[in-house]
């Protein structure tokens, strides 16, 4: 038994290991290609007014009665000619925003803006059957895309679409920015984290010239791409990232513009942010399973866009390596201990401790960038945001192991609140889970395990993997009580506030309507059925 612990560690260990020198690769990229990001920077004003193109502006909301409003008041903004340009927003809500939609949309038809309200009759295919089926009413050359928490700039599609004067170009996605980083420590941490993705991730794919992806929102596909692709798909939960890997192995390119912020809300609560780390990382799971073996099978793709293609697509996984190293971190004292004699094998596992460093370059260059005032924050961000990944580590392997195994569930999109500044009060969301599941209970037990781990350093004098320890121990008891407060404190506010009516049942009957069913249950109840339940 010591010697399969030691093994799987060491795999998993080493598995890790690889995936960070991909990652080190995208860093030593980002930062040898300064000037072809900068040549990628296109004036906004560099396409005539008169010889702008079609646009559709597409809105897909479900339910989003906190930021429906928000998002249309936005766009209506867009600096466009207004009969060049065309906003549909897709609305599949079942309760009272609708309502909301509807006065808003009145409001700007009534100013001339060439908006729309449009209900499909059968809510198919989630958020991936309401695109396509705008699609069906639109000739518009180029579409936009955004979520129902952003917020975008006023100018984003002049800016945008002169990078299509590449015939080649099927995708623009922007930097995604934060409307409420400072909301709390969970917001700050999310947005560190995302910040690296959106500068060393999205700028090296694309300096690279790697297969990369569109985000889902805060960019602009060419219509004649999308098309090509064979169009959205429904089946996975992340039906952008399917359909650039569709698109770019077609021959499209992508082109990523770092310099254009897109503003958006982060999650406040952790229940929101478990939704939407579960959408991600099981989507992720999921399109590796149906597009990977295209991708190795398909002709002049070079070996290395294969292999970074491969540590893209499972990328998700390293959260199920991270479990494994954990929970197999505190035996390996032990055996450390009784096995002197294998020192020799510690002091190989002891080498991959370069995957620390490669991190920190990784968050850090971002922060650095981003934050530039904030710099000695770095010591702090880091470790809290490691701790956060950490802790959540259980429910993502869950997630990635239902993708890998294709176990299907409905689109369970995130939570909004509006909720922008330290103070406002979110606690009366009804999207939001009151129940307490057993997967806090797990994450609880996890935390007190790693206290046991920092407990056998003493007992063994050996004290190499206590920060380790400490990381996790943080982790999972954050997550745990963030989860508890989070939950006590919406069933505080409802207890004291009106009750809100039911939401209505959707339309179609195949479909069932996730903020009716799924409040307590962020990720779905099919996983009750398994006995995992999040």
């Amino acid at each position: 038994m010591e010697i399969i612990i030691l093994v799987l560690y060491g795999l998993a260990l080493l598995l890790l290991f690889l995936y960070n020198l991909g990652q080190l690769s995208l860093i030593i990229t980002y930062l040898r290609t300064k000037h072809k990001r900068e040549a990628n920077i296109r004036s906004a004003d560099s396409i005539p007014w008169d010889t702008l193109p079609l646009v559709t502006v597409q809105l897909p909301v479900y339910n989003e009665l906190y930021v429906a409003e928000r998002l249309i008041d936005s766009i209506a903004k867009l600096r466009y000619p207004l009969h060049k340009m065309e906003i549909q927003v897709l609305d599949d809500s079942t309760d009272e925003t609708v309502d909301i939609i509807a006065r808003r949309v009145t409001h700007f038809q009534q100013q001339g803006i060439n908006i729309e309200h449009i209900r499909r009759p059968q809510r198919t295919g989630f958020k991936a059957g309401a695109l396509a089926y705008g699609l069906t009413l639109s000739n518009a050359e180029f579409v936009a895309i955004f979520d129902a928490d952003f917020v975008p700039d006023p100018d984003f599609l002049l800016k945008t679409l002169p990078n299509f004067a590449d015939p080649k170009v099927g995708i623009v996605q922007t930097r995604w920015e934060h409307l409420n980083e400072d909301f709390s420590l969970i917001t700050q941490l999310q947005a560190f984290g995302l910040n690296a993705h959106f500068t060393i991730e999205q700028s090296g794919r694309y300096a690279a010239e790697l297969f990369a992806n569109f985000n889902g929102t805060g960019g602009v596909w060419r219509r004649t791409a999308i098309d090509d692709a064979g169009g959205w798909h429904a089946d996975t939960l992340t039906e952008d990232l399917d359909l650039s890997y569709r698109a770019q192995l077609r021959g499209w390119k992508f082109s990523y513009r770092e310099d254009i912020g897109s503003p958006a809300e982060l999650p406040v609560a952790m229940d929101a942010l478990k939704s939407q780390q579960y959408r991600w990382m099981k989507g992720a799971a999921e399109v590796a399973r149906k597009m990977y073996g295209t991708v190795l099978r398909t002709p002049g793709v070079s070996l290395g866009t294969k292999l970074h293609a491969g540590m893209h697509l499972f990328s998700s996984s390293t959260f199920i390596l991270v479990l494994i190293l954990g929970v197999l971190s505190v035996p390996l004292l032990y055996i450390r201990a009784r096995h002197p004699e294998w020192e020799v094998v510690f002091y190989i596992i002891n080498f991959f401790q370069l995957n620390l460093l490669i991190l920190i370059s990784f968050y850090g260059i971002p922060y650095i960038l981003y934050s530039p005032k904030r710099k000695a924050m770095m010591a702090f961000y880091f470790p809290m945001y490691s701790s956060l990944m950490m802790g959540l580590s259980l429910h993502n392997s869950i997630a990635v192991i239902e993708g890998y195994v294709g176990r299907k569930t409905p689109f369970v999109r995130t939570p909004k609140f509006n909720a922008n500044k330290t103070g406002d009060q979110w606690g009366s969301n009804k999207y939001i889970g009151r129940q307490l599941t057993w997967l806090t209970v797990a994450e609880g037990l996890l935390a007190l395990y790693f206290v046991g781990g920092l407990v056998l350093a003493f007992y063994v004098s050996d004290f190499r993997m206590f920060f380790l320890h400490i990381m996790f121990m943080v982790g999972f008891g954050m997550v745990c009580l963030y989860s508890l407060t989070h939950s006590l404190t919406v069933r505080r506010t409802t207890t004291h506030a009106t009750v809100f009516e039911s939401p209505r049942q959707p339309t179609s009957s195949n479909e069932p309507n996730p903020d009716s069913t799924r409040l307590a249950d962020p990720v779905g109840s099919p996983l009750r059925s398994a006995g995992l339940q999040h």
